[in-house]
C-alpha cells in the first residue's frame, strides 16, 4: 500500500499510484538509452525521412566518418529495442522503422526538430535577441492552414506543417525564407492529402533526385502546354538547396515571374498517392507503389552537368514528351 507523507510527518489516506509500471518503465528506459547516442538519432531521422521508407548501411555510413561495421553496430542497438526492423536483400541489409513504433518515433523527431534544424545562429551575432522563434511561427502557420481545411484534424495539419518545415530546413541557405517556403509546401501537401480524384483535374508528379532541373522543367512545361487542364507537381528524393542556374533562367522564359515561386521540394507519399501519373526522370529514383497510380520513366539528360545550350536541348526533349503526355491525359 502506498501512503503520502504531509508536512510535519503526518500521513494521509492511501492513494492510487498512477506512475508507469516497473516492467514498462524498464522497457522505455532501455529504448531511451538506445536513442541517447547522437549518431543513432541521426540514423533514425534519416531512415524515417527517406522517401523509400528504408535505408541501407551504405546510405547511413555517409552520415559520419565511421566504418560500416560501426554503423551496423548502432543499427543493431536500435533493432534490439524494436525501434527498427531489417531485411536482407542480396548483399545489403535494409532498415525500416518498426511499424509498431513509427508513431512514437515520429512524435519524438517532430517534437524536437523545430528547435534543432533551423539555421545555425552565431553566438557573437550583434543582436542575439533577434533570432526568430521558428517554433511559434510554424505553429501559428499550422493554425491558419487548419482553419482553411476544417475537414482535417488540426493535429494532422500541425504534423504536416512541422514535417514540411523540417524537411526544407535541412537544405535551406537562408532561414528567413523558411516559413514562406514551408507555407507553400504545406499547402501543396494538404491539397494532395484532400484531393478528390473524381472531382479534380488529372495530376502528374515528376520526380528526380535533386528536384533542381529535369522535374522542374517538366512541371513548368505541363503547366504551359496543358492550358490549365492538367495539374503538374515536382519533387526530389534528395532535394537540392536551389534550382540549377541554367534551369532557373529557362523556367523564367516559360513561366515569367511565376517561376520565382519554384523551389526544390522533398518527395512525399501524399504527393505520389494524389497523382494519376508519376514520372521519374531517368535518374533511378524509386517511388512508393500506390495502387491506381500510373508510373513511367523518362530517360532524359541531367542539366546539372550541361551548358546553357545543353539545358535547352534537354528542355526540348522534355517538351516533346510532355506534349504526348498532355494529349493522352486530356483526350
Amino acid at each position: 500500500m502506498n501512503v503520502t507523507l504531509t508536512a510535519a510527518g503526518d500521513t494521509c489516506s492511501p492513494v492510487a499510484t498512477h506512475a508507469i509500471g516497473a516492467e514498462a518503465a524498464t522497457s522505455v528506459a532501455s529504448t531511451l538509452k538506445a536513442l541517447s547516442d547522437p549518431l543513432r538519432l541521426r540514423m533514425l531521422s534519416a531512415i524515417a525521412s527517406d522517401p523509400r521508407g528504408e535505408s541501407c548501411v551504405c546510405d547511413l555510413a555517409e552520415l559520419a566518418d565511421v566504418s560500416q561495421p560501426t554503423v551496423s553496430h548502432h543499427l543493431k542497438v536500435l533493432k534490439d529495442v524494436d525501434v527498427l526492423t531489417s531485411e536482407r536483400r542480396g548483399t545489403w541489409v535494409w532498415y525500416r522503422i518498426n511499424p509498431n513504433r513509427r508513431r512514437a518515433v515520429t512524435a519524438l523527431l517532430d517534437s524536437f526538430a523545430p528547435a534543432t534544424v533551423s539555421e545555425p545562429w552565431s553566438e557573437d551575432h550583434a543582436d542575439v535577441g533577434a533570432r526568430p522563434d521558428f517554433d511559434v511561427r510554424v505553429t501559428h502557420l499550422a493554425d491558419e492552414l487548419a482553419a482553411e481545411v476544417p475537414d482535417l484534424d488540426p493535429e494532422v495539419v500541425l504534423t504536416i506543417v512541422r514535417e514540411s518545415y523540417t524537411s526544407l530546413a535541412r537544405n535551406a541557405r537562408v532561414s528567413s525564407a523558411l516559413v514562406p517556403l514551408t507555407e507553400r509546401f504545406a499547402r501543396q501537401r494538404l491539397a494532395d492529402l484532400t484531393r478528390d480524384r473524381d472531382a479534380t483535374l488529372p495530376q502528374v508528379l515528376f520526380v528526380c533526385v535533386a528536384n533542381a532541373g529535369r522535374s522542374q522543367l517538366a512541371a513548368a512545361l505541363v503547366n504551359q502546354l496543358a492550358g490549365g487542364k492538367v495539374v503538374a507537381r515536382s519533387a526530389g528524393s534528395s532535394p537540392a538547396d536551389v534550382i540549377h542556374p541554367h534551369v532557373r533562367s529557362i523556367l523564367a522564359e516559360i513561366e515569367g515571374e511565376q517561376s520565382a515561386e519554384r523551389f526544390p521540394k522533398p518527395l512525399t507519399d501524399d504527393a505520389v498517392r494524389a497523382a494519376d501519373v508519376v514520372i521519374t526522370m531517368g535518374c533511378g529514383d524509386v517511388c512508393p507503389i500506390i495502387p491506381g497510380v500510373r508510373y513511367d520513366d523518362w530517360a532524359v539528360g541531367d542539366p546539372a552537368l550541361a551548358s546553357r545550350e545543353g539545358v535547352e536541348a534537354i528542355r526540348d526533349d522534355i517538351a516533346e514528351r510532355v506534349r504526348i503526355l498532355v494529349e493522352d491525359l486530356t483526350r
